[in-house]
């Protein structure tokens, strides 16, 4: 389906991205997952691309301007490299970069964004504590002044880049129960009290590392705190709409390759004589997934264009999260019905997909949380 939205300048950076996948990535992403890891020079070739710097001032190395188009085409792009886990692997930065140039003090951004933005050093996010999931309201962990030193006690989890970070963005109670009365503060990974271990056996998301983050007695300065006092979550709140836009640009292109790999298989296949591709059966699963990927693709259109024009759709944002996450989970379904026995083998893109639906539609924010945040955004 044509993009109306796609200009010059977004299908040139389309076309960069596509080409970087397919001989940087592509080749290697099954390895990679296998091993747990990607070379750390990914991170670093990306950053020269500059797909780290959109929305980020040219002094730290970014691109001195923000396109929600060009967030969800390179979300998208890099989806289709098959292996979910890759992609997280290079992007646990992502949702740090806003708040640290928002509400990071001078000194800390001197110090640590050009060298996050270029890709030679990792940051994290880190919000979701073991016992809390969505309930962010419910934050345990705290931060207690004493001198001139914020003491931060307690853990967080499913932290995408912790056991690599060097910088973490961390809230932590300060004030009163709820929403408000959650600060921020700036954690370097050497500072005393702080460490970190890593969660195994995932279903999905090999190539990435996601941790535990423990806090005892962590001391750090004052002066990183970020933002306003007991008001640091609300202050970022906006910066999760845009990794749900992500999320659903990332569901976007693993429809994708299910698609493109579904159709591929049946070409080639025989069966009864003839290849799958000519039985009505297969064709009409074809129609139905191809027919939910133009429907995820305009939504995101859409909502791009919504946000060029100066407005956040959050209601809209979050109604594309939880659709496209269950339209990828049908098509995920669809092509290895398709594939078959060969869709069960690992090394193959529709297999890895098949894994990785959950965590979409877990990550960022629940299909549920998705579904009551949107109506409450409906005014009811």
């Amino acid at each position: 389906m044509k993009r109306p939205f796609e200009t010059e300048e977004r299908a040139a950076f389309r076309a960069v991205i596509k080409n970087f996948v397919e001989k940087e990535i592509r080749p290697y992403a099954f390895d990679w997952d296998e091993a747990g890891a990607v070379p750390w020079a990914l991170h670093e070739k990306l950053g020269a691309l500059g797909v780290f710097g959109l929305g980020i001032d040219e002094r730290y190395g970014g691109l001195g301007f923000d396109d929600p188009f060009m967030r969800v085409i390179y979300a998208e792009e890099m989806a289709q490299c098959g292996a979910g886990g890759v992609q997280a692997a290079l992007g646990g930065r992502g949702i740090s970069l806003d708040p640290i140039e928002k509400l990071a003090s001078q000194d800390i951004k001197d110090r640590c964004l050009k060298d996050i933005v270029q890709g030679r050093k990792g940051s994290s996010l880190g919000i979701t504590e073991p016992g809390g999931g969505s309930d962010v309201a419910n934050m345990k962990t705290t931060a207690k002044l004493d001198g001139n030193h914020w003491v931060i006690n307690g853990s967080k989890t499913f932290i995408t880049g912790g056991m690599e970070s060097e910088y973490f963005v961390i809230g932590a109670r300060t004030g009163g129960p709820g929403l408000t009365g959650i600060s921020l503060f700036f954690v370097d990974a050497d500072t005393p009290g702080f460490s970190r271990a890593p969660l195994t056996k995932k279903m999905g998301w090999w190539a990435s590392n996601q941790a535990t983050l423990f806090f005892d007695d962590c001391r750090v300065p004052a002066e990183n705190m970020m933002g306003q006092r007991d008001y640091g979550f609300i202050q970022i709140v906006n910066n999760f709409n845009y990794e749900r836009l992500g999320l659903s640009a990332i569901a976007l292109g693993m429809m994708k390759v299910c698609l493109d790999d579904s159709i591929e298989w049946a070409k080639q296949r025989e069966t009864f004589g003839k290849p799958m591709i000519k039985h009505q059966v297969i064709r009409h699963k074809i129609a139905d997934m191809s027919a939910k990927i133009d429907a995820t693709q305009a939504y995101l259109d859409n909502i791009c264009w919504s946000i060029e024009q100066g407005d956040l759709p959050v209601a809209e944002i979050c109604k594309s999260k939880f659709f496209a996450t269950k339209a990828l989970e049908f098509c995920a379904s669809e092509a290895m019905q398709i594939l078959g026995g060969a869709g069960y083998l690992r090394g193959n893109r529709v297999e890895n997909v098949y894994r990785e639906v959950k965590v979409l539609a877990i990550g960022g924010g629940s299909e549920e949380i998705m579904r009551d945040l949107a109506v409450r955004q409906m005014g009811l």
